[in-house]
């Protein structure tokens, strides 16, 4: 028998370097240990199981040929020992022994090893309010508890829900008790957006307004206070403003790293509580290795470190360790934090750091903002997306990209377009000329990934300027703020007309394009302009006409019109050319 080695963790990036290593060196003797009775399934599909997609769950525990990756397939097929139900008690790193004990059983056993990997992953992190262990109260950390949730629903014990904190799972969780099962669901999150820190506010703002087109109640800027009980069952939520009522609460106000083990072995561990590791993903003693969600991991913009909580990241990082392992030097070098997730028909996704987020880490950030069409604009079918692009405007360097868009593939392939020119360091220049597939059923003949990278260049060399969206929003909502303000619409008469009757001239001004050489003495020059069109580029093209007709007080609105409809402006008049879909 060869090498001993033993895996602590069995959802993902344990049983990926299980398999890898029995590849790499067929003699090993390689043992994995899980304190759940459920090993190697898919955690992210979990949302999609509670809204009926994924039918069953032993499809999140099977592979592409159908098999169930329990501990018979692992010992038959891939020549790896499960123990499942089994939690790891401490590590001798003197002896080389992993000290365990049945969960049932009590059975306690000393596992031998000449390399070990940890991947205990994360835990969830629960409110410290009252009646957070009420019964009806959930979290997302297993498989378990999601067969429990759709257990309660398919008996018709839930009627109402509640979901705490506006990220990725709780946005995911809320779509999924909504759409199949149609149950009065509200949603509360702490900051006031929907994914805080990920997406910028323009774009969360999109997300916000198609959950509640969907029926789901969103809360932003309230706290969860209190969990109201009756006979210890759950029947409300409190918020500093207002009492929900419900018969289910989840809990998704993030996550911590797992690395108990890890710390009571005295390996090094972060302020974060994350294991810390170097590019082979060895821990502060070189033969114990740790990998997943319990480790922290470079960000390749920032340069700081991040737990990346992706069941992706974590399989990559299993190939890593299974690799070092086997004698063959690899490294993992980092992240850039790639995200996407689908709620109902609309897709929204981004890489690297959002503009907030930039800016907080002393980056001269800026944006681009627009909102071109995902293909041909002639083609059938075609749909507006919205993308946004932040750089560096001292060193030109990407910073991060989002998006939303239609629930097709358009958003998903730029973000990870994105994502390599991320992971590479790329600038503006390189940005804008990244090679892409073009065929009108799939793009433009300009890529929009392209078109973002031309903005961009063209607000570092300051031949175009414009306002940000949260800036008009408030003076839209208090016209007062800024008496000298005023919005030159360049559209259609007929597109702009409706705001004008609305507003007034005095603060919505229509001037079509076509028109624009003629009349542009008409324009006040005691004015402060808005520049106003459907995406951005025609306001562009007028601001650099006015500019050399002396008419430099003018501000374009990136994105235009495409944008602030898709955010749902209160302010905003409804009218048959305002329609859209995704």
């Amino acid at each position: 028998m060869g090498k001993k080695i033993v895996i602590i963790g069995g959802v993902a990036a344990g049983p990926k370097a299980a398999c890898r290593v029995k590849r790499l060196l067929v003699d090993a003797d390689v043992t994995v240990i899980d304190k759940d009775s459920l090993i190697s399934y898919g955690g992210c599909g979990i949302p999609y199981y509670v809204s009926g997609d994924v039918s069953d769950e032993k499809e999140l525990r099977s592979t592409s040929f159908h098999m169930v990756r329990d501990e018979y397939f692992f010992e038959k097929v891939k020549g790896v020992k499960t123990l499942v139900s089994t939690k790891a008690l401490s590590i001798d790193r003197g002896k080389k022994e992993v000290h365990s004990e049945h969960q049932e059983t009590g059975e306690k056993a000393v596992l031998k090893y000449d390399t070990l990997l940890i991947a205990t992953g994360s835990t969830p992190v629960i409110l410290p309010i009252p009646g957070n262990d009420a019964d009806g109260v959930f979290t997302i950390s297993d498989l378990h508890k999601a067969i429990e949730i759709k257990d309660r629903i398919a008996k018709g014990k839930v009627g109402k829900a509640v979901v705490i904190g506006g990220g990725a799972i709780g946005i995911e969780m809320a779509e999924a008790l909504t759409d199949l099962w149609g149950i009065e669901t509200a949603l509360v999150e702490f900051a006031d957006q929907l994914l805080p820190r990920i997406i910028d506010w323009p774009l969360a703002t999109i997300l916000e307004k198609h959950l509640r087109d969907n029926k789901i109640d969103v809360f932003l800027g309230e706290g969860a206070e209190e969990i109201v009980t009756k006979d210890g069952r759950v029947v409300a939520v409190k918020t500093g403003k207002r009492t929900i009522e419900t018969d289910l609460v989840i809990m998704a106000v993030g996550i911590r790293p797992q690395s108990g083990v890890a710390r009571k072995a005295g390996l090094l561990v972060s302020e974060s509580g994350a294991i810390v590791v170097n590019e082979r993903l060895q821990t502060s003693d070189p033969d114990i290795y740790a990998a997943g969600d319990c480790v922290e991991i470079t960000h390749l913009v920032s340069g700081k470190k991040f737990v990346a909580p992706f069941g992706s990241m974590a399989n990559k990082e299993g190939r890593v360790v299974a690799d070092n392992m086997a004698g063959i030097p690899t490294v993992f070098k980092g992240g850039v934090g790639s995200f996407i997730l689908k709620a109902f028909e609309l897709s929204i996704g981004s890489v690297g750091l959002s503009l907030e987020v930039a800016k907080a880490e002393g980056f001269d950030a800026d944006f681009s903002l627009s909102s071109p069409s995902d293909r041909a604009h002639f083609f059938p079918g075609q749909e507006i997306f919205c993308l946004e692009l932040i750089f560096d405007r001292r060193t030109r360097k990407i910073l991060g990209f989002q998006g939303t868009g239609p629930l097709n593939d358009a958003l998903s392939t730029r973000i990870d377009s994105a994502a390599v020119a991320l992971c590479a360091c790329a600038t503006i220049d390189e940005f804008a000329n990244v090679e892409m597939a073009y065929s009108p059923p799939f793009s433009s003949a300009i890529d929009p990934l392209n078109a973002a990278g031309y903005i961009a260049d063209n607000l570092c060399a300051d031949r175009m300027r414009q306002i940000p969206m949260e800036e008009f929003y408030r003076w839209m909502e208090d016209p007062s703020l800024h008496s000298d303000w005023l919005v030159l619409d360049v559209r259609h008469e007929q597109q702009s007309q409706p705001l004008v009757e609305q507003f007034g001239e005095e603060i919505w001004f229509p001037l079509p394009q076509d028109q624009m050489h003629e009349r542009y003495t008409e324009i006040p020059k005691d004015k402060m302009l808005i520049l106003f069109c459907n995406a951005g580029s025609r306001a562009f093209e007028i601001q650099v006409f006015l500019d050399y007709s002396g008419y430099r007080n003018t501000a374009v609105l990136p994105g235009g019109f495409n944008v602030i409809k898709r955010m749902g402006a209160s302010w905003l008049s409804e009218g048959p050319q305002n329609n859209f879909s995704y």
